[in-house]
């Protein structure tokens, strides 16, 4: 038989022949069944990752404001945030950090193991197999799928990437219940689609397009070109007020259109008309 042509990646990761689920955007909803808002989900990890830099350095007990300023938010802030967590204080003493770290790290999951897949095992697909972060959190590589012939078989952190065309098959086997796409934006949806008729329920999105799953699915995108503009954003915004180096132009100022250049006529610095363009006007 003769071997088949590589395929590119948009081609690879492109439709399959399976049946895709009946999909729609998720409603916003509560992040968990305790009522706890999705702003507040997402500051736990940071107070998790805080605590355990503080217990490293052997604090035992820390106030809400002491917290607060470590992880970067106001005391009332953080208060608010443990509230829904139950009361863990002490009033005149503070938080006992152990107890703490325990108790937010039993709330967002990470005093258990979560196996995750991982599709897409491009440049990031594989810097994110190979993130040692994941283990310290809970999270173990349980299976990694890619289209390409050249890269199935190979083993990532001890894992063998595995045809995408087996997803069906590999995925319940693992028991996953998260998986991250890294794949081309053409074939993101479907793959997505097949990870959820698996039993899939929470999926971390790199690809750069919207991607829509059915109600009960968690969907969180990271796009890094969207990060780094607004960065170019608030960077520009910074330079807006400050002075420009001697002799040089603002880098924010509006720059004319070229038809304003072609009608603006030249001046000095006394605002008399230059002599080039007095010569240009006798002539």
């Amino acid at each position: 038989m003769t071997p088949s042509a590589p395929r590119s990646d948009d081609e690879a990761f492109g439709p399959q022949d399976v049946q895709a689920p009946d999909v729609q955007l998720r409603p916003d909803r509560p992040a968990s069944d305790k009522g706890i808002p999705d702003a507040t989900i997402a500051r736990l990890p940071v107070y998790l990752r805080t605590l355990s830099v503080i217990a490293d350095d052997g604090i035992a007990t820390i106030s809400s404001g002491e917290l607060a300023d470590a992880a970067g938010v106001n005391s009332a802030q953080l208060r608010k945030d443990l509230s829904y967590l139950g009361t863990y204080g002490t009033r005149g003493v503070g938080y006992d950090v152990e107890y703490l770290r325990f108790q937010i790290g039993r709330e967002i999951g990470s005093a258990q193991e979560w196996p995750v897949v991982i599709v897409g095992l491009g440049n990031l697909g594989t810097a994110l197999a190979n993130y040692s972060g994941f283990g310290s959190r809970g999270f173990k590589i349980a299976a990694l799928l890619d289209p390409k012939r050249e890269l199935i078989g190979r083993k990532v952190v001890g894992v063998p990437i595995s045809d995408l065309a087996d997803l069906e098959t590999i995925v319940p086997k693992t028991a996953a219940r998260i998986a991250i796409i890294a794949t081309p934006a053409a074939g993101a949806q479907q793959v997505c689609d097949r990870l959820v008729a698996t039993g899939i329920r929470s999926i971390l999105n790199f690809a750069p397009t919207a991607l829509a799953v059915p109600p009960g699915v968690n969907l969180r995108k990271v796009d890094l070109g969207q990060e780094l503009q607004i960065l170019a954003y608030h960077e520009q915004q910074q330079e807006h007020h400050l002075p420009p180096p001697r002799g040089q132009q603002h880098p924010s100022a509006k720059q004319p259109h070229p038809s304003e250049k072609q009608q603006a006529t030249p001046t000095d610095a006394a605002g008399s008309v230059t002599a080039t363009s007095q010569k240009a006007t006798a002539s």
